[in-house]
């Protein structure tokens, strides 16, 4: 696996919408540094729903991406689903929360998979993306910085699956907003999972 691309974005307008967002992101020529908010210089906007240590570095798999294009009929430029990573040969439904992913110093590892929502739906200029995107059970990925690090595009990647019990993308994207079984949630709480997935399970003791 590698890096194929890097990418990051600046506040724009979305059209018909008053408020700018930081979807729009494009490819970086160069290294670019992570730290544990993110790629330095990337823009995030609402700080309410993006960004943040759990949230730091939004990935895709190409192999996803590939899927998409041929779904969509079209090819896309990285960075049209906002992400901030394009891994190769990466398929989103075979990550886990804690796996991890390192590139040189960079460690990266997993905690969420991401929830489509309606600026997301507007960037793909389709009011019904939401329903497509959360059917077609394919998330991206959301990762913590474990260790930062200067990476470009090209950089080699290691995929190190989490040793414990798996929680997919897949599964906590078809779980979320539910109420889990005692086992389950025993399972989700077990996995490094995002912090306020966390609060959420723990409250339903």
């Amino acid at each position: 696996m590698k890096i194929l691309a890097l990418c990051t974005g600046n506040p724009e307008k979305l059209a018909g919408k008053s408020y700018k967002t930081g979807i729009f992101k494009h490819a970086v020529n160069g290294p670019v540094m992570i730290d544990a908010e993110g790629l330095v210089g990337d823009a995030i906007c609402n700080r309410k729903h993006h960004g943040g240590v759990d949230q730091a570095v939004y990935v895709e798999g190409s192999l996803t991406l590939d899927w998409w294009a041929q779904q969509l009929g079209r090819p896309h430029e990285p960075g049209t689903f906002g992400e901030n990573m394009v891994i190769s040969g990466l398929d989103n439904r075979d990550v886990s929360v804690g796996d991890r992913f390192v590139a040189d110093s960079l460690v990266l590892e997993v905690t969420a998979c991401r929830i489509p929502c309606a600026t997301f739906a507007a960037r793909m200029a389709d009011p019904k993306f939401v329903k497509r995107y959360t059917g077609a059970a394919r998330p991206g990925i959301y990762c913590r910085v474990i260790q930062g690090g200067v990476v470009g595009a090209g950089i080699s990647v290691e995929h190190h699956p989490f040793p414990g019990e798996k929680v997919t993308m897949p599964e906590l994207m078809e779980t979320f907003g539910r109420r889990l079984s005692e086992t389950d949630r025993a399972r989700y709480l077990a996995a490094p999972v995002h912090h306020k997935l966390r609060a959420l399970l723990e409250a339903q003791r």
